[in-house]
Order: C-alpha cells, then sequence, then structure tokens
C-alpha cells in the first residue's frame, strides 16, 4: 500500500522559508520511494523578510503557506488541519524558516515556542509511533518538543553552539558529517546536516537519501 508521507514547510528560500534544494532533494527521494507526499505549512505571515541576493533585510511580508505553494507546486495545506492518522510518515526540510516560521529557536533559542499547528501535529505524530525525519536545523524544533520528556537523540552536524542548545532543550547530540544520520529507533526520529555543514546539493542529498531511505523502513 502507498505510504503517505508529510512534507513540513516553512515557506521559500533558506533565509526566512525552507531550504529549498532541501525540500526538493526529500520531494524526489520521497517520490522515488513511492511515496504520496502531503505537503503543508503554517497559514501564517512570515517572521521576516530577507532579500537573498544581499542577505538583507527587506520590506514588506509574506504568508508561510502561500510562500511554500512555490515548492509544492501549489498542493500545500495548511498544518493546522492536518490529522497524524492521514500520514505514515513527516519529513521536515530545514532552511531558517524552520527556526523563525515553525517555531522561533533562531531568535528565543532554548526557550523557543513553536506554532500550535505543528506542535500538535508533531507530538501526535510521535504519540503515534509514527517516523518523523527531520533536516538541517529542523531538528532544533523536534528538540524542542520531544526533548525534555523523551530525550530524542538527532544531529544537526557538529556546531557547538547549535548542539548545546539542544541539549538544553533535554535532546541528546551526536556529531556527524554531511552525508550521514543519527538514528533513534526508542522515538523513531532520524535526521541529518544538510547545509549546516555548508556543502552542495551532491553531499547534502546523500545524506536525506538515506534518511528517506530509514524513514520509509519504519512505514513498512
Amino acid at each position: 500500500m502507498t505510504k503517505r508521507v508529510g512534507v513540513l514547510l516553512a515557506g521559500s528560500g533558506y533565509l526566512d522559508g525552507s531550504e529549498i534544494q532541501e525540500a526538493t532533494l526529500a520531494l524526489y527521494f520521497l517520490d522515488k520511494a513511492g511515496a504520496t507526499v502531503v505537503n503543508m505549512a503554517p497559514n501564517k505571515a512570515q517572521a521576516d523578510l530577507v532579500d537573498h541576493q544581499t542577505a538583507t533585510p527587506a520590506e514588506g511580508s509574506r504568508n508561510v503557506l502561500t510562500e511554500s505553494a512555490r515548492i509544492a507546486r501549489g498542493d500545500v495545506r495548511d498544518v493546522a488541519h492536518v490529522d497524524a492518522d492521514e500520514l505514515d510518515a513527516l519529513v521536515i526540510p530545514g532552511g531558517f524558516g524552520a527556526a523563525k516560521n515553525l517555531c522561533t529557536f533562531a531568535s528565543d533559542g532554548p526557550d523557543c515556542t513553536v506554532d500550535p499547528g505543528v506542535e500538535r501535529l508533531i507530538r501526535a505524530m510521535h504519540a503515534a509511533n509514527k517516523p518523523i525525519g527531520a533536516l538541517c536545523i529542523a531538528p532544533a524544533l523536534v528538540a524542542k518538543l520531544l526533548g525534555a520528556e523523551h530525550q530524542v537523540t538527532v544531529t544537526i552536524g557538529n556546531d557547538d553552539g547549535t548542539a548545546e542548545a539542544l541539549r538544553a532543550m533535554g535532546a541528546q547530540h551526536e556529531n556527524r558529517d554531511v552525508e550521514d544520520i543519527v538514528i533513534d529507533e526508542t522515538n523513531r526520529v532520524v535526521s541529518t546536516p544538510c547545509y549546516m555543514l555548508g556543502q552542495g546539493p551532491a553531499a547534502v542529498g546523500a545524506g536525506i537519501e538515506k534518511l528517506i531511505a530509514q524513514l520509509m523502513t519504519w512505514t513498512d
């Protein structure tokens, strides 16, 4: 039976939304694995707006769901209306949007808050023993929700400051290279560093391919 995998987006563009290459590679490997993808994002204003050519703040405002539709080719749902029983697994690409729009980790660190719809879905997925894949900085979101109570084990690569922030939220952290993954069998969470280590799409894709393969194994 075809597996339904949610992809939780956070806008479009790594400085204020989802990292597009990570999201696209995740979608590619999910499609290659035969999964049916359910794209979703919060329906709210972005935390900020960044000019991706100059990496400087830009004027105006954008909606996270509307911007995520750019990656999803229009096929995207409000995460507040997606239930865990619709999904077999969940994937969360990185990019600063994961730490700005899905939660406030970028500004608040371990004291961050999580978007209510995102929190509800992730907690429900975990409670149902359904697997979660977290890319790049997205493990910070998982650490916030599953760290203190469940001691989830993740990786964001080898950045000491970020790793320490994850530990402050109760998570366990393991250093990994860009092409590697960390598997938490107990919590059914798998993570990979992606652009936390600043490599190109080939190396990032190698890690994502392993992550998706592990995620799909758990859905069998």
